[in-house]
């Protein structure tokens, strides 16, 4: 159950709203309004029956508490939905409460409205998705040339761009617009099988059928239905993983950034906003650190996904079950994660002076690697690392700067001269490929 604490921190309303208990009613009564008009367009039940079905199929007229008592009994909700739905046409019209649910099974109605739901909450996602691609493409650009230490292991490596760091979180993004987007095709489709997949109780009118309720759902309609067939269930939720594993990784990285020690990028700053209850200084990575929760609780959500795909015979006896809080939350947790970091992303903050300042910290160490190659050309590779290792090391031991050392050396002379040394310590003079590939993400659909 979603808590209205916690919510804020880890949901979005507009995602949350989706996977609550009138949504998921609204789901499978959308299947139910749906058959009915398309067994009335295949002249499977009467037209008369068709309006008072569709008009009792309102979530809000439910009683939901009354519904989950029932649940407990029954095993599923679909049961006494459909129990207080014939209740509900009986009421009004006799003869149309005969036609409710006529040839479906519970699962037809769970999976579908699940299905529906999926769809909701894609088309609240993607756009939501595609905004922070669109922040990062103009960050990666306006970037390009602010350089900063790249790191390895937590260390100081050689140096990077910022906006190279930002074209790989949008390539990542990227790539899950694409899963998202492809969910629409091959994991959002129809559940309509009857009690065991045959739709036995249509007698011959059953592909009829399916294919005006796919119509009617404007979902595609598989080649046979999917009880047990669980792998497009645990495809939407790896997807959706993936999601919050990349936004994960972005937050990360600016968790990083904004350690007091290193304090070269922050989330935007406001009134109540990272703040610490005993300490006035404190500007926290709230943003980031929920964003983080949710990369750190899914994939224990998706393990229960793979877990319940092993479905016996035609109905599974408990597995299916498993799926219908996960997948919720894993989606839930994925929105409130993009919703975070919408807003850090919107406003992240930089601290440009102290990535360039940073970037000769060290005495120079960073630039190491570019010296060593060009090296390498005359005295081989082995040579120059091990020339430019014991070069490094004795300008940490004695607080020197390693260009300092290098120059000192009668070997490094005899290939470069002051000048050439120079450059090879210059802020931007060993960029490598970084605009290449910030073109490269920029250009990509």
């Amino acid at each position: 159950m979603t808590s209205s604490l916690l919510a804020p921190l880890f949901g979005d309303p507009d995602v949350d709203v989706l996977f609550d208990d009138t949504a998921r009613l609204q789901g499978m009564l959308d299947f139910e309004a749906a058959l009915a008009r398309a067994e009335a367009a295949t002249g499977v039940i009467p037209d008369t029956a068709i309006a008072t079905i569709i008009a009792a199929c309102d979530a809000t007229q439910f009683d939901i508490a009354a519904l989950g008592a029932a649940t407990a009994l029954s095993g599923n909700p679909a049961i006494p939905l459909v129990k207080a739905l014939t209740a509900k046409v009986k009421a009004h019209d006799e003869d149309a409460s005969r036609w409710v649910h006529w040839g479906a099974t519970s699962q037809d109605v769970i999976d579908t409205g699940t299905v529906l739901q999926l769809r909701n909450a894609l088309d609240a996602i993607e756009p939501k998705l595609a905004h922070v691609c669109t922040t990062l493409r103009a960050l990666a650009d306006a970037e390009r040339d602010t350089g900063l230490p790249g790191r390895t292991l937590l260390q100081q490596a050689v140096p990077v761009t910022f906006g190279l760091k930002a074209a790989g979180w949008l390539d990542a993004l990227q790539r899950a617009q694409r899963r998202l987007h492809a969910l629409r095709e091959d994991a959002l489709v129809l559940q309509f099988g009857g009690a065991a997949g045959t739709l036995a109780s249509l007698q011959d009118r059953g592909l009829d059928v399916a294919q005006a309720l796919a119509d009617e759902l404007k979902l595609p309609l598989p080649a046979v239905p999917w009880h047990t067939s669980r792998d497009r269930i645990v495809e939407v939720g790896t997807a959706f993983a993936l999601l919050a594993g990349s936004l994960g990784k972005i937050a990360s990285d600016i968790v990083l950034l904004m350690q007091s020690e290193v304090a070269e990028a922050f989330e935007p700053s406001g009134a109540g906003k990272g703040g610490s209850s005993a300490m006035p200084h404190k500007r926290n990575p709230v943003g980031c650190v929920g964003t983080i929760a949710a990369a750190t609780r899914v994939p224990g959500l998706v393990s229960t996904l793979f877990a319940a795909m092993n479905q016996p015979h035609e109905r599974a006896p408990g597995q299916w079950h498993a799926e219908w809080e996960t997948l919720p939350e894993i989606i839930r947790l994925t929105g409130g994660s993009l919703a975070q970091m919408t807003i850090v992303l919107d406003g992240l903050q930089l601290d440009r002076a102290r990535m360039a300042a940073h970037l000769d910290s060290f005495g120079g160490l960073l630039y190491a690697e570019a010296v060593s190659v060009t090296l390498a050309g005359t005295l081989g590779k082995a040579a120059a690392h091990a020339l430019v290792e014991a070069a490094a090391t004795r300008a940490v031991n004695e607080g020197r700067h390693l260009r300092e050392v290098l120059s000192e050396d009668p070997q490094v002379g005899a290939v470069l001269g002051s000048q050439q040394l120079d450059a090879l310590f210059a802020a931007d003079s060993w960029r490598g490929m970084s605009d290449t590939w910030i073109d490269r993400v920029l250009a990509a659909d």
